[in-house]
């Protein structure tokens, strides 16, 4: 039997051209794997069947859009996962539970490789090929774009002269990476980073400029995860469903960042991520009121680590894994309602309330009721400030002398 390989599959001209593209250079069978993470467009029957005519021998589709929403978006909720302050890793998130189906289907099919779509100057190469090699250490990895010189023009060319079915004339001007956390879009115009975005960037979001009425949302947490929108159940993937509808309506959740990729050069991205940002501000909110002061803090710091090695591939690291641990526990007593209005490109929180909240009213207010003993500030004050007092007494004391 000839060896063969398994090809992360999209549906559009390069996975296409490549599944032939493999077989010629490297006399392998092709098995396509397409894996549907929320990402719209045709449904994976379509996309199956033009994997078979373009010359797959196999072709595997996998609906993990549960799947994706449940076991990887919410633990990056949890982590209030922003790269850069301002990223929600829309595409880094993904890439492990694709990872995780590629690996599936190579064992399942008996593959020794597994191919990807990926340039050799993005992240998205090593989040796969770290992925797969932990996952499956005996699999070898190829990239046909990287490794075989396949190029959009040798692409258009291949198609068109082996009658592939796939559309071949229509360039987007932009490279789109799209599933149900948000929406990447690069290169073009957008390269020169002093070029404003312009209308056709987008697609999740509508002109904030513009907005309908403001609307009202209440999210329902229990332990960190979004369980109720308005009093109705909901799934991590239909909150996430409805809040990039809703959100999206209103605009918010757009960012424009020149980013720092992990192999080291800066690249300049446009994000849509509606739901993702709505509930991550939602999410924090909650945080204030139900997380202790110093878990709290050690938290953003704990966050931050965690959104860096899942930005850099490392979804499946030993650390990773432990940061997870620390995570989960913070997240015992998130619980609660937070009411947001949405408006105008903002999601702005109005209301809070938890059964589990730190938020002691009779300690906080200053009219009757108040329970807080404020005789205790004094000697407070003065225990807090001792070290500082003894080191600038010190410090006066030299400078006189």
């Amino acid at each position: 039997m000839s060896d063969r390989v398994v090809l992360a599959y999209s549906g559009g001209l390069d996975t296409s051209v490549a599944i032939g593209w493999i077989g010629e250079a490297t006399g392998a069978e092709v098995i396509a794997v397409a894996v549907d993470v929320g990402q719209g467009g045709e449904d994976l029957e379509t996309v199956r069947q033009r994997a078979l005519d373009c010359g797959a021998v196999e072709a595997y589709v996998a609906d993990a859009r549960d799947e994706f929403a449940s076991e990887y978006c919410m633990p990056a909720l949890k982590a209030n996962g922003l790269y850069m302050d301002s990223y929600p890793l829309v595409s880094a998130v993904s890439r492990p539970v694709i990872v995780k189906h590629l690996v599936k289907a190579a064992k399942q099919f008996g593959a020794t490789t597994v191919a990807h779509g990926c340039t050799g100057k993005g992240n998205d190469q090593v989040r796969f090929e770290v992925g797969i090699q932990t996952l499956g250490p005996e699999l070898k990895c190829i990239a046909p774009v990287r490794d075989l010189a396949l190029t959009r023009e040798k692409a258009i060319t291949y198609a068109e002269n082996n009658d592939l079915p796939i559309a071949t004339t229509k360039k987007n001007p932009f490279s789109i990476d799209q599933n149900v956390w948000g929406r990447a879009v690069e290169t073009g115009f957008l390269e020169d980073i002093w070029n404003a975005p312009t209308k056709d960037v987008y697609d999740y979001t509508d002109d904030p400029t513009f907005p309908p009425a403001a609307d009202e949302v209440v999210i329902t947490f229990e332990q960190g995860v979004p369980v109720a929108l308005d009093g109705k159940p909901v799934t991590p993937l239909q909150a996430i469903q409805e809040l990039n509808r809703r959100a999206g309506a209103q605009g918010v959740g757009r960012i424009d960042i020149v980013e720092d990729r992990l192999v080291g050069i800066k690249s300049r991205e446009i994000y849509e991520a509606p739901g993702a940002m709505a509930l991550i501000a939602a999410h924090k909110e909650l945080e204030n009121v139900t997380i202790e002061r110093e878990q709290a803090r050690f938290k953003k710091t704990v966050g931050q680590r965690w959104t860096e090695l899942v930005y850099d591939g490392q979804w499946f690291s030993p650390l990773k894994k432990s940061l997870d641990v620390f995570i989960e526990d913070t997240q015992k007593y998130v619980n609660g309602d937070i009411r947001m209005e949405l408006h105008a490109g903002r999601a702005t929180v109005s209301g809070r309330r938890s059964s589990t909240g730190l938020y002691d009213f009779n300690l906080a207010t200053y009219d009757e009721g108040d329970s807080f003993d404020q005789s205790n500030a004094r000697g407070f004050i003065e225990l807090f400030g001792m070290s500082s007092k003894v080191a600038s007494r010190r410090e006066q004391g030299l400078a006189e002398g």
